[in-house]
C-alpha cells in the first residue's frame, strides 16, 4: 500500500509521524508541522483512501490502517519514530503502540476512538450513505462536530472533506465498525499522552479519561471550550503539549 506522506524538516532529526482524522488529509496538521519540523523529521501522511493515498477497494480494518504506518516506516528506513494522532489517526497510534511497540518511541493520542465496534451502527450507516451521496452528504454533521459555531476558519476544512474519496471514506468507517482497541492498553510500553477537550461530540471525553488508568502511566490532558479536531482550531494549547511530550 503507498501512503502519500509530505516530508519536512531535517533528514537527521528524530521522525514524528502525523496522522489525520477520518475525513483528512495530512493538510490539516498545518498548524503543527513548522512547529514541529525546527526540532524533528516530520512526516505528515494520509490514511488509506484518504488524500493522495490509493483507494483500494473496501471494508477496510485498523490492522490495514496500522500495517501501512509500519509498511511507510520501512519504506523510509526509519526504525523507530514517535507518533501524533487525532481521531481515526489516535487510533491508528493505539494500534501501533499495542502491536509495533518497537517501532513507536512516544506516543499522542489525542480524542482516539478505541471501542467503535461496541455500537457498529453509526459507522455503517454512515459507510452507506457516503457510497450513496458522496462525502459532501455528511460535511455539515461532521463540521458541526469538528468545532464550536465561534470557531469560523474552516474553509479548508470543509474542501478537505469534500474532496475525501467516497470509498475511501466508507471504507475507514467500517474499519471503526470492527475496532477494539481496549483489550491491548494495559501492555502498551511507549510514553503515551492521551488529549481530550471537554466538547467533543464526536468521542466524548467520558471514552477518552479513563484510558489514562489503562495505558500503563499515561497522561491526560483536558482542553477546555474546545470541540473534537482541537488540533486544528487551538494549536496554542496543543502545540506547547506535543512538545513537551515528544522531547
Amino acid at each position: 500500500m503507498r501512503l502519500n506522506y509530505v516530508e519536512t524538516g531535517s533528514a537527521d532529526s528524530p521522525v514524528v509521524l502525523l496522522g489525520s482524522s477520518l475525513g483528512a488529509s495530512h493538510a490539516m496538521w498545518a498548524p503543527q508541522v513548522d512547529v514541529l519540523a525546527e526540532r524533528y523529521r516530520v512526516i505528515a501522511f494520509d490514511h488509506r483512501g484518504h488524500g493522495e493515498s490509493e483507494v483500494p477497494d473496501g471494508p477496510y480494518t485498523i490492522d490495514d490502517l496500522g500495517g501501512d504506518v509500519v509498511e511507510l516506516l520501512d519504506a523510509l528506513e526509519v526504525e523507530q519514530a514517535s507518533y501524533v494522532g487525532i481521531s481515526l489517526g489516535g487510533s491508528v497510534g493505539l494500534w501501533l503502540a499495542i502491536n509495533a511497540p518497537d517501532r513507536i518511541h512516544r506516543l499522542v493520542a489525542i480524542c482516539p476512538p478505541t471501542n467503535t465496534a461496541e455500537n457498529p451502527q453509526p459507522w455503517t450507516e454512515r459507510a452507506a450513505q457516503v457510497r450513496a451521496d458522496g462525502t459532501q452528504s455528511i460535511t455539515e454533521a461532521t463540521l458541526g462536530r469538528w468545532f464550536r459555531p465561534e470557531f469560523t476558519e474552516i474553509a479548508d476544512i470543509r474542501k478537505m472533506l469534500e474532496d475525501c474519496p467516497d470509498e475511501g471514506y466508507a471504507a475507514a468507517c467500517e474499519a471503526l465498525s470492527t475496532m477494539n482497541l481496549l483489550p491491548g492498553l494495559a501492555g502498551i510500553t511507549a510514553p503515551v499522552l492521551l488529549i481530550t477537550t471537554d466538547g467533543d461530540a464526536s468521542v466524548p471525553p467520558e471514552t477518552v479519561v479513563p484510558l489514562a488508568s489503562q495505558i500503563p502511566g499515561a497522561h491526560l490532558e483536558i482542553i477546555e471550550n474546545a470541540a473534537h479536531l482541537v488540533s486544528y482550531s487551538h494549536p496554542d494549547l496543543v502545540n506547547p503539549l506535543l512538545l513537551t511530550h515528544l522531547s
